[in-house]
């Protein structure tokens, strides 16, 4: 007896791969959905509810949200790195969720336009905490050759639920106004994804075991602290340099059209219901084409994904205004291209920082990475809001083209590709 006991208490080996990890990679892809599910409930009705519900009149006052939304997800990704050296990732995720659980119900009952704001500072740490968890799970489950593949997957099941919460709300908004069914269903996404993240397993072991595989020590025999690993990311090295330049680039373009598409389509006589169609497809595309570009990535590197899809975006920024007499065919096309060219960008742009990075400090490189990507959503909302007040929304469009072409041009003289394929 004490014989079988003591068989049945043996551990599993750990091992790394996609197929070996399978049930606890597809347990954190539909956490990153829940993750991916409570942003996507701003993106259709939020900017509407201050114009509409509380009279903001002001466009950067408008899009303070975003500000305080992005700000506090950079921040909190280059904390979340850090903290990996102090508590599990487990521990982090968990704590993320707990801090969204008031998000969805000041979003439906908020008394003034402040309270909305403060939401998403809470709405920033949860993000910040709970996605940089999930992403590096899934990276530690996997190991690295299938880096690509992991990261599309992880960022498709965050994007599609954004997507299709954009969606969900705007039709909810059309038949219930604004607040508060559209945000209630938050609720749900938080319930999921605090009960689910308790079930999840730590991926401290799989890290362990990639250290041991790896096949050059870390730099003086320890990993990197947070000061060097973010100056060594953020400019030192010529490749996480282009790769972090592109991350907030590609993620300003998601925090202008987030602020600037309601307005904009909604200005051009599009109902709720048409403008959330528009603002769904865009993380629809960006969300379901991860699958393949993710896979893609390995297959035939990052640097080809990065810099067409930076380019594709920039296309997108054109069409909607070249066919702005004719609003719902300008979002729909425009958001095709937003949505394709992020899909190649995404994925391969966290792969590549992870191939440039050792085990040992890559949950700070990726957290410096993510801290730049997500100043976009800030830089984007603050771009918009004073061109938008002084030029008006087209020249804000405009501006967003020429900047995502040139992102483009400057990752295709700065990047190198390091990928295991």
């Amino acid at each position: 007896m004490s014989s079988t006991s003591r068989t049945s208490a043996t551990p599993r080996p750990v091992r790394l791969g996609l197929r070996e990890n399978w049930l606890q990679f597809t347990l954190l892809v539909i956490v990153n959905a829940c993750v991916g599910g409570l942003v996507g409930l701003e993106r259709t009705t939020v900017p509407l509810i201050g114009t509409e519900v509380f009279g903001v009149t002001s466009d950067l006052a408008v899009f303070s949200f975003i500000i305080a939304f992005g700000l506090t997800k950079a921040f909190t990704n280059l904390a979340a790195g850090a903290l990996t050296a102090r508590f599990r990732r487990k521990q982090l995720l968990m704590a993320g969720w707990l801090i969204g659980v008031p998000v969805p119900f000041a979003l439906a009952w908020a008394p003034g336009w402040g309270w909305i704001v403060a939401a998403n500072v809470l709405l920033g740490i949860n993000q910040g905490l709970t996605w940089s968890m999930t992403v590096n799970m899934k990276i530690d489950l996997v190991g690295p050759a299938r880096r690509g593949l992991a990261t599309g997957l992880n960022e498709a099941a965050g994007y599609v639920s954004v997507g299709g919460t954009a969606l969900l709300t705007g039709y909810l908004a059309t038949g219930y106004g604004l607040r508060p069914a559209p945000e209630l269903i938050g609720v749900l996404f938080v319930a999921a994804g605090l009960a689910l993240s308790v079930v999840v397993r730590d991926t401290a072991a799989h890290v362990a075991l990639e250290l041991a595989q790896h096949p050059t020590p870390p730099p003086g025999g320890r990993g990197a602290g947070l000061g060097q690993t973010f100056a060594r990311t953020s400019w030192r090295d010529r490749s996480l340099r282009g790769a972090c330049q592109a991350g907030l680039v590609n993620n300003l373009n998601d925090g202008l059209t987030w602020g600037v598409f309601p307005l904009l389509f909604t200005d051009h006589g599009l109902g709720l219901a048409a403008v959330g169609l528009i603002k769904g497809l865009y993380p629809l595309l960006w969300g379901f084409g991860q699958i393949y570009t993710g896979h893609l990535a390995d297959r035939v590197g990052r640097k080809p994904l990065i810099v067409t899809g930076m380019l594709v975006q920039a296309a997108g920024f054109v069409l909607a205004l070249a066919l702005l007499d004719h609003p719902l065919l300008a979002g729909i096309l425009s958001a095709v291209a937003l949505g394709i060219g992020t899909a190649m960008v995404y994925p391969a742009l966290i792969a590549s920082v992870s191939d440039h990075a050792h085990p040992s400090w890559r949950a700070n490189a990726l957290g410096t990475y993510r801290f730049w990507r997500d100043i976009g959503y800030a830089a984007g909302a603050l771009v918009a809001g004073v061109l938008a007040d002084t030029l008006g929304l087209n020249a804000t469009v405009v501006a967003a083209a020429v900047l995502t072409a040139a992102s483009g041009l400057l990752a295709a003289r700065w990047l190198t590709d390091r990928s295991g394929r």
